[in-house]
C-alpha cells in the first residue's frame, strides 16, 4: 500500500486568511491527503467558513483511513470540546470567543445541525498504518500541551511515549513547532524545512527487528491559524510516510485582524497577536 503525501494541519482558530494559503500551497505540492487535528474554530472572526472547508477536506469520524478513502481525516480539538461541553477553564478572552462562537454556529438553522453533528462525531485520537494523531498529546490526547521546554521532564516525555500506538505521533494544541525524539532529542524548525527522513517503516512494512535507526518521535506541526512561536507565518507539515517537511508561509494577517477587529464581541488581544505570532 503507498502512503497517501498528508498535509497535517491544525489549530486553524476561524482564520480563513491563513488556511486558504496553507491548502494552495498544500495542493500545489501534490497533498493526496488531508488531517486537521483539530481547534477548527476558536479565537477567529470565521469559524462557520473554516468549518465549510474542513468538512469538505477531511472525514469527521473514523480513526483508520478507509481503504479507497483517501481524503483524511478531523480530530477533536479543545476548542470544539469547549464548544461541545463547557469552555469554564478557558481564560476570559478565550470563553469570550467560544461563546460567541456558539451563535456564530447558529446564525443559519438550515446549515448550523450539519455543523453541529460534525462537531459531535469528531474523535480525539486516530491513526493509519504509520501514525497517530491528537490534538494535545499522545497521553491527553484533547488537552495536554507538548512545548520544547519538556523535553527536559523525562516523566512527561516517557509518559507520552508509552502512549503512543505508532512510531511518530503528530501533535497540534501548543501552537509551537517541534520534533521530540524519545531519545532526548528534539529539533526546532526555524522556517520551510525538510524533508527529514524519520526511519520509519514504509506502509505494510515492518520495522527494524534490530532496533536501529531514528527514534520514535512526537511532532507538533504548529498552527495554521495562530502560531505562538514569535513568527507569524502559518505553519504545517507534509508527511509521505518517512519523511517530513516543515512549511512556513507569510499570508496577510492585517485582513485577518481586521475580520476580528469588526466583531465587538470578539477581544482586540486575540487580533494584535497575529502580528506578533504569539
Amino acid at each position: 500500500m503507498t502512503y497517501p503525501y498528508t498535509a497535517i494541519i491544525s489549530d486553524l482558530h476561524g482564520n480563513v486568511p491563513a488556511l486558504t494559503v496553507a491548502l494552495a500551497d498544500a495542493h500545489e505540492r501534490g497533498a493526496e491527503r488531508f488531517v486537521c487535528l483539530g481547534d477548527v474554530v476558536g479565537y477567529g472572526s470565521e469559524p462557520r467558513a473554516c468549518l465549510d472547508i474542513i468538512m469538505e477536506l477531511c472525514l469527521a469520524s473514523g480513526t483508520t483511513r478507509q481503504e479507497g478513502d483517501e481524503r483524511g481525516m478531523c480530530l477533536m480539538g479543545n476548542h470544539e470540546e469547549a464548544l461541545m461541553i463547557s469552555a469554564e477553564d478557558f481564560n476570559p478572552k478565550a470563553r469570550a470567543a467560544i461563546e460567541w462562537t456558539k451563535d456564530e454556529i447558529n446564525v443559519d438553522p438550515k446549515r448550523s445541525d450539519a455543523y453541529w453533528n460534525f462537531l459531535g462525531q469528531l474523535l480525539p485520537t486516530a491513526h493509519d498504518e504509520i501514525a497517530m494523531y491528537a490534538h494535545g498529546s499522545p497521553r491527553n490526547p484533547v488537552r495536554e500541551y507538548m512545548l520544547p521546554r519538556d523535553i527536559q521532564d523525562e516523566e512527561k516525555m516517557n509518559a507520552n511515549f508509552a502512549c503512543m500506538d505508532r512510531p511518530v505521533c503528530f501533535v497540534g494544541h501548543s501552537h509551537v513547532p517541534c520534533v521530540y525524539f524519545e531519545d532526548g532529542r528534539y529539533f526546532l524548525p526555524k522556517g520551510t524545512d525538510g524533508p527529514y527522513d524519520l526511519g520509519l517503516p514504509v506502509a505494510g512494512e515492518e520495522a527494524d527487528p534490530s532496533g536501529e535507526g531514528a527514534s520514535r518521535a512526537i511532532v507538533n506541526v504548529g498552527s495554521v491559524g495562530q502560531p505562538r512561536d514569535g513568527d507569524p507565518r502559518l505553519s504545517y507539515v507534509m508527511f509521505d510516510g518517512r519523511a517530513l517537511t516543515f512549511v512556513r508561509l507569510e499570508y496577510d494577517h492585517g485582513i485577518a485582524a481586521e475580520r476580528i477587529r469588526a466583531i465587538p464581541e470578539l477581544p482586540d488581544f486575540l487580533a494584535d497577536r497575529l502580528a506578533a505570532g504569539r
